[in-house]
């Protein structure tokens, strides 16, 4: 059973650090959430375990997950020393159509504008299900990151809004990065080539890299330790 929204960061941050420590299967059984049987059918299941543990509301929504508040969540898997094993999904890349996009009313300001990260440690030995929770972190960008995050989006959507998505590469973006994302390799959605004619094209995501989510990990949780 999800939790109500909650109406203050307070009563967010209560919740968050009621489950800290606990491990998912736990949080599953106090949640009623069914549990995968196998760990290759649990893509997505821990963020939808913790959404559902701490109210999150707008599910697949472009808004923050507590509409509320205007709080995103996000889960970040962790090795034992605290350090991310993986980039961090932030939203859909929007392709080339209708208005020019701006940074002010970007999709990815509005959901890195305040952010509650929670951490899963995941140690290869251990099952999914005994991962743990480690301690929760609310947390906006400084001046100098969102400037940053600025500077890698506006780069990327300019590549984007010249129709050479497709020559996106790992390469770019500096904190901010666009990869392919997708169900199967057999997908596309609707683009915009170079001269302006139709075309399809892989759905990709923006993602922040891990060395940007390891430094703020790094700066909010080692002076703790």
């Amino acid at each position: 059973m999800s939790a109500p929204p909650p109406q203050t960061e307070g009563e967010l941050m209560e919740r968050a650090r009621n489950i800290a420590g606990a491990r998912l299967s736990e949080i599953a059984r106090r949640h009623g959430v069914a549990i995968p049987k196998r760990s290759t059918h649990a893509k997505g299941w821990t963020g939808i375990l913790l959404e559902t543990a701490l109210g999150a509301t707008a599910a697949s929504l472009p808004e923050p997950d507590f509409q509320a508040i205007g709080v995103e969540l996000k889960s970040v898997p962790v090795r034992a020393d605290g350090r991310p094993r993986e980039s961090t999904y932030i939203c859909s890349v929007p392709m080339p159509g209708g208005a020019v996009p701006v940074w002010h009313g970007s999709n990815v300001r509005r959901k890195l504008a305040r952010v509650l990260w929670m951490p899963v440690v995941c140690e290869p030995q251990s099952s999914f299900t005994e991962r743990r929770v480690g301690a929760p972190l609310l947390w906006s960008p400084s001046p100098q990151e969102e400037a940053g995050l600025r500077a890698d989006w506006e780069e990327l959507m300019d590549i984007v809004c010249l129709g050479r998505v497709d020559a996106i590469t790992a390469r770019h973006g500096t904190h901010l990065q666009i990869r392919p994302k997708a169900a199967n390799a057999a997908a596309r959605r609707r683009s915009v080539g170079e001269t302006g004619e139709p075309t399809q094209t892989l759905p990709r995501g923006f993602y922040l890299r891990a060395s940007f989510t390891t430094a703020i990990f790094q700066r909010h949780y080692a002076p703790k330790l």
